[in-house]
């Protein structure tokens, strides 16, 4: 594997800080409460409870819109009639080396999760309760850059690096895009980006839009025709601006670098998918050291100004017109954020601390500390005015993480506090601050830290089930023999297959 080790700005100190912190606050927590919320709960070790497909109807502001194969998935799920659940995946690797194995992408359908490691992507069945895979799919290269983005009839696609044999002018290049079907396992196409020459894993990015598989790497761009695997447009940078990445969904934003450091400027294109031709364009003001985007529509943009951290949104109208900044002074949206993972793989388009709704914006807070108090929250930002609109607690020990939308709902993580709390997802109404537990867990304590962190972990919900898988998997040099986990999931006990 040609990738080498990450620039490491987590450093293991730090992430021993963190636990170290975590389980100092953990034990004051004490065990009768413990308890008492264990015995009320009647959750056992492991155990899930879950938004099932036969539970209960959510309100019909969260039902969700038909939509056509080739769009981008929007799902809504549903709460079920009881909370209790089951674990239904625990998949672990073998055989690991010294050096980390990159694990990007994680994808879930109403029958399969599937997961990207090294130079394969592998689909575990959901239909039983043994660790069975469905099917591997071996792609020769290693992988590169994947997107969370999965069509509505589930395909997805990944970007890799040249297979074996393939000529390249340089080991480390990422110029072969692969579309597949997750249901299957079945390699749909499989194309040779053009002029991509300097595409690395460092800044290769891809998205899905309506009917579009879109790839930027820098000093390039193309996008392909979903069902055909047919080039529809490329680009190829000989100006001072570079395609840095795109955001997909709903619409195509693509986000341009002009200039060399420390004086770069950055703008933001809104593209037509299958022409790229220009719609409109921002010009992010100067001074602002790196961009991102966390949404496509409504646009919205997570910039570091004087920085290396993401400090303000910027929200803009259908036009490319700035409606409001939102200071993050406070507030961890986790957009290439200090874990190397997130710097390491060229992505644009994920703040795994902010979830973007069709009018607001959710966004966690930084760790809380204080004793007698939540150890985090979130807040809902209007879109249009930057106010705040709802505010959802954590609880004391307990962290809260947004995950994604469920039509106009937010689904929400809250952390368990090892053995002391469950863990839970949750679904937040914002208009009428209700809060709908779906899932009552608890996680291995061994790796209940890991997986909890949304800058360690994919966390994925689909389907009434939930799913956590570590991106990056490090043997114990204590136990090299030892398996790591790769995969955990669960569901309701209830859920029909």
């Amino acid at each position: 594997m040609s990738f080498g080790p990450p620039p490491s700005v987590y450093t293991q100190s730090a992430v021993a800080a963190d636990q170290a912190r975590t389980r100092r606050r953990l034990r004051l927590l004490g065990g009768a409460l413990a308890v008492v919320l264990i015995a009320a709960l009647c959750v056992g070790v492991r155990l899930l409870s879950s938004a099932g497909d036969d539970g209960a109807p959510d309100d019909g502001r969260a039902a969700a819109v038909a939509q056509s194969p080739d769009e981008v998935r929007e799902t809504a799920e549903r709460a079920s009639s009881s909370p209790e659940g089951r674990e239904i995946i625990e998949h672990y690797e073998e055989n690991l080396g010294k050096d980390p194995r990159y694990a990007p992408g994680t994808w879930a359908t109403d029958k399969i999760v599937a997961r990207g490691v090294a130079n394969r992507v592998e689909g575990y069945k959901l239909t039983s309760d043994d660790d069975e895979t469905a099917w591997k799919l071996e792609l020769g290269g290693h992988l590169c850059a994947t997107s969370r983005d999965v069509t509505a009839d589930g395909r997805t696609a990944v970007v890799i690096q040249p297979p074996k044999g393939e000529a390249a002018s340089d080991k480390g290049v990422c110029d072969q895009v692969v579309f597949l079907d997750l249901n299957t396992g079945k390699k749909l196409w499989q194309r040779k980006m053009p002029a991509a020459d300097f595409a690395y894993v460092t800044n290769t990015g891809l998205t899905l839009t309506r009917g579009v598989v879109a790839v930027a790497w820098g000093r390039g761009s193309v996008a392909y025709d979903m069902r055909s695997g047919k080039q529809l447009w490329n680009s190829t940078t000989t100006s001072q601006c570079e395609d840095k990445g795109f955001a997909g969904g709903r619409a195509l934003l693509a986000l341009a670098a002009c200039g060399e450091a420390p004086d770069t400027t950055y703008k933001v294109q809104k593209l037509d998918p299958r022409t790229g031709r220009t719609l409109w364009t921002y010009k992010v003001a100067t001074g602002i050291d790196d961009v991102f985007l966390p949404s496509s529509d409504p646009p919205v943009l997570a910039v570091a100004a004087g920085d290396t951290m993401v400090t303000d949104l910027i929200t803009l109208d259908g036009q490319g017109r700035h409606l409001a900044t939102i200071s993050l002074n406070g507030y961890d949206a986790k957009c290439g954020s200090r874990y190397a993972f997130s710097r390491f793989f060229g992505v644009v388009d994920a703040c795994d601390g902010m979830v973007v709704g069709r009018t607001q914006a959710y966004i966690m807070s930084k760790e809380n500390i204080a004793i007698g108090q939540p150890a985090g929250w979130i807040v809902a930002f209007d879109l249009k005015t930057g106010r705040t609109q709802g505010k959802f607690d954590g609880r004391e020990f307990q962290a809260v993480v947004p995950v994604r939308m469920s039509g106009d709902d937010l689904l929400i993580y809250r952390a368990g506090a090892d053995s002391l709390a469950p863990a839970a997802l949750v679904r937040w109404n914002p208009r009428t601050d209700r809060e709908t537990p779906y899932l009552l867990f608890q996680l291995p304590e061994d790796e209940a830290y890991e997986l909890s962190d949304p800058e360690q972990t994919d966390i994925v919900v689909e389907k009434g089930r939930m799913f956590f898988a570590p991106r990056e998997l490090e043997r114990d040099e204590d136990k090299p023999k030892a398996k790591v986990l790769s995969l955990a999931g669960y569901a309701s006990a209830g859920l029909k297959h």
